[in-house]
């Protein structure tokens, strides 16, 4: 049985899809404390917030947009003044549009990479401060398949993606010594709100599964699977590693 019991958590991207199946799992698996980001949705984080604490754990709820490295260190200030200590940091907050490069604008880029890819560098490097000060802790990126193989008409979030590869590699040797597990993983197609447009149309689906050797989308619930055993105690020997949430769509080491 996988245990988070006494541990404190914060995810960013809570209030739906991944990061919400994520704090509804830590939760149950006993975590004393469970932070939940969101950016607009009040609603939707409040009621991820009423399920994590019917199941027992103390829950804060803060509004930041992670894309802004003063916001995240705010809400990383006030999850510590709550609570004492920051045992697990979950980055997953994202978005996903498409667009062709020849048409893409500056601010379409910018509001990509922003929100994936800074996002990840200005949680990892509050939650860093304050695990490296109370002498450890496990960081878990969310990044994707796009970022292995590149995503046609997604450039920036192909590179948003690959950026956050490359981070945890680098935070795992740097962070490691200081005790700080630094890993990621990486979806495929993921059946959530993000996903929505191109899953519900009966022709894509189709298409979408006949590539993937489980023949099936994976749901929030397998990624935040793996994310619960990166954050636990049984993943103590591994570090740097990112793991393939994808149903066998991209077979890669």
């Amino acid at each position: 049985m996988i245990s988070l019991n006494g541990k404190v958590a914060l995810i960013t991207g809570a209030s739906r899809g991944i990061g919400a199946a994520t704090a509804r799992l830590f939760a149950n698996a006993g975590a004393r404390a469970i932070v939940i980001n969101y950016h607009s949705n009040r609603a939707a984080a409040d009621a991820v917030r009423d399920d994590c604490v019917a199941a027992g754990a103390d829950v804060l709820t803060v509004r930041a947009d992670v894309g802004r490295a003063s916001s995240v260190r705010s809400m990383v200030g006030k999850a510590v003044e709550r609570f004492g200590r920051l045992d697990i940091v979950v980055a997953n907050a994202g978005i996903w549009k498409g667009a062709a490069i020849e048409e893409m604008t500056e601010a379409e880029w910018d509001e990509t990479i922003d929100t994936n890819l800074k996002s990840v560098y200005a949680t990892c490097s509050a939650a860093a401060a304050q695990m490296i000060a109370q002498g450890g802790g496990r960081i878990i990126t969310v990044s994707s398949t796009a970022g292995q193989r590149g995503e046609a008409f997604h450039s920036h979030y192909a590179a948003s993606k690959g950026g956050i590869i490359s981070l945890t590699k680098a935070l795992a040797s740097e962070l490691g010594p200081k005790g700080i597990f630094v890993n990621s993983v990486a979806p495929g197609w993921v059946d959530t709100e993000m996903s929505a447009e191109a899953l519900t149309n009966r022709a894509e689906r189709k298409k979408i599964v006949s590539l993937i050797p489980l023949q099936r989308v994976a749901t929030a619930e397998d990624v935040a699977g793996p994310i619960l055993f990166l954050a636990s105690d049984l993943s103590n020997g591994i570090t740097g590693e990112i793991l393939n949430v994808n149903c066998g769509s991209v077979l890669c080491g």
